[in-house]
């Protein structure tokens, strides 16, 4: 009974926490943290230690999922360059310099142990990274962020392991760098083959809710087996993730898709309340430990204060070098594009493509499409990384955004019992996520109107005209296959006038039938328009929606009754 009370006490607070976050305009991950470490030192509130593989592999697994269900599959491959570099890179940087510093202060601790404890402070938390969608930036930060959140646990978790290894034997670096590759690619290889299968499971199950429950399960289809294997649970989630969002509107009809959406927006709110919620209430726990074994508290605040601002050093570091890149990057590309749009031009018209006057052999017609593509794309991709730029503001936003969280505290508590000053390393993991997630947490919006970085984008009205030509294309095209039916035809002269939808209080069983034919031309040619990059994630989730609306609208109005 107990144990049921405190659960409903927890569900609670985490409502209450959001209800109130959203009135007075603070992230939900700092109350909630705030909120833990009150209830942590009441009288009577025993210690709480939380068994850190309920966070790593029960919590992370379906949050990290969810996260790359709703990642636009376009944004997260154009990010990809940005993401991997944070991911990796910078977590290795990060872990070495703290590593280098903890080993030079704490008595004992040594060089694998300093490393070890870099790699629990290196990764940024993927939930408290949702701070940032508050404050009004453009999707391309917040995506380079989600990426990073997603992906930089693998890298930091083998290093962590290899840390710990190596405190106890000789660990080659070249045997890290295998290990690594190998948890990614296995990850990424079941994850994708979990992700095709589930979607393709899922499109033969009718129940929308029975479908939602095998969505629950998928995260950790991915993630369990990738663990037995060696490899990284969280990435292989992650890579079923992104395959499932990409081809669920594909795949699942809009009433699949509208409940997972819903049902997961349940989960995510209850996962991220619990684990900041969580990470506060063992406060105590994390004290006594200190005070047990003996450790300084003025240390472990001391380091925990060096070590963050060391990571806010070298991240700042890291990022102004990206920053330089991918502006050189885009002068590279807008050098290029005059002679991709000519290139792309003659191959609209027919003619033989050239290269700086020299013809291009492109004679087998699979090739010429697949290279007409590539063309396309990459043009698309050109405009886009002009129309969202990653400056020095942007950059500055990365940079501070960059918080720590509960993954940083849960990761110090896998450390072994016997690990060179384990209870001083687990004070500070706890202490620099929970002044990083106050600290930057709690000045980002402050920040954000200082820096005034590019705003969030908004649908140019020439994009959305030339979506709706293609809605009206496809429109037309399943006209004229019913062009012999006298009721379609008259529908189809009142096209211009209603886009093609037919009047709810006197549409016919026959236009019904008709428009959903219409709506699933749309759909395609909506998912057609986002694999050629051309048109923002923002108009095409919210053509798609309207979509979805609709065809479940009409399916409603045509079911029969009784």
């Amino acid at each position: 009974m107990g144990s049921l009370l405190v659960v409903v006490l927890g569900l609670l607070a985490v409502a209450g926490v959001r209800v109130l976050a959203d009135r007075i305009g603070v992230g939900a991950p700092l109350l909630l943290v705030l909120v833990g470490v009150a209830v942590s030192v009441l009288p009577g509130v025993p210690p709480i230690v939380v068994d850190p593989e309920w966070v790593l592999a029960g919590i992370l697994p379906p949050l990290l999922f969810s996260s790359a269900v709703a990642m636009p599959t376009m944004d997260f491959r154009r990010a990809f360059g940005a993401v991997s570099g944070l991911s990796v890179l910078l977590v290795v940087l990060s872990s070495l310099v703290v590593g280098l510093i903890a080993a030079l202060v704490v008595p004992g601790l040594g060089l694998a142990g300093g490393i070890a404890l870099g790699a629990i402070l290196s990764p940024t938390d993927a939930a408290a990274t949702a701070i940032v969608r508050r404050v009004g930036v453009t999707s391309r930060v917040v995506t380079v962020l989600d990426g990073e959140g997603l992906l930089n646990d693998a890298t930091a978790l083998v290093l962590l392991r290899a840390a710990i290894a190596a405190s106890a034997v000789s660990v080659s670096i070249g045997g890290a760098v295998g290990q690594f590759a190998l948890a990614v690619v296995v990850a990424v290889a079941l994850g994708i083959a979990v992700g095709w299968l589930g979607l393709r499971v899922r499109g033969r199950v009718a129940d929308p809710t029975v479908n939602t429950v095998l969505s629950f399960a998928t995260p950790f289809v991915a993630s369990l087996p990738a663990e037995e294997l060696g490899a990284s649970g969280l990435v292989a989630a992650v890579a079923a993730g992104l395959v499932t969002g990409n081809g669920a509107a594909a795949r699942l009809t809009p009433q699949h898709r509208l409940s997972d959406t819903e049902s997961w927006r349940t989960v995510e709110l209850v996962l991220e309340g619990t684990i900041f919620l969580l990470m506060g209430l063992e406060l105590t726990a994390v004290l006594e430990d200190l005070r047990r074994d003996g450790a300084a508290l003025g240390l472990g605040l001391g380091l925990a204060a060096v070590a963050l601002v060391a990571t806010v050093v070298v991240r700042s570091g890291y990022v102004a070098v990206l920053v330089v890149w991918l502006r050189s990057s885009v002068r590279r590309g807008t050098a290029m594009q005059t002679q991709l749009e000519e290139m792309n031009a003659q191959l609209e018209a027919g003619e033989q493509v050239t290269i700086r006057g020299r013809p291009v052999a492109l004679t087998n017609p699979r090739r010429l499409a697949a290279f007409s593509r590539r063309l396309r794309l990459q043009l698309a991709d050109i405009d886009y990384f002009r129309r969202a730029p990653l400056g020095v503001r942007e950059g500055a936003v990365v940079v501070w955004a960059g918080m720590r969280g509960a993954v940083t505290l849960a990761a110090a508590q896998t450390l072994p019992t016997d690990f060179p000053q384990r209870s001083l390393l687990v004070f500070v993991a706890f202490t620099v996520a929970a002044g990083s997630l106050l600290l930057q947490g709690g000045t980002l919006a402050l920040l954000v109107r200082r820096v005034r970085p590019a705003p969030p984008e908004v649908p140019s009205a020439a994009e959305e005209e030339a979506l709706r030509d293609r809605l009206t294309t496809a429109n037309l095209a399943v006209l004229d296959r019913h062009a012999d039916e006298p009721e379609i035809a008259a529908f189809r002269e009142r096209l211009a006038d209603r886009d093609g939808r037919p009047d709810p209080a006197t549409a016919s069983d026959n236009r019904i039938r008709v428009r959903l034919e219409m709506i699933e031309a749309q759909r395609a040619a909506l998912l057609a328009a986002r694999d050629e990059g051309r048109f923002t994630s923002a108009a095409l989730t919210a053509a798609l929606e309207n979509l979805d609306a609709e065809q479940i609208s009409l399916e409603l109005r045509s079911r029969p009754t009784g």
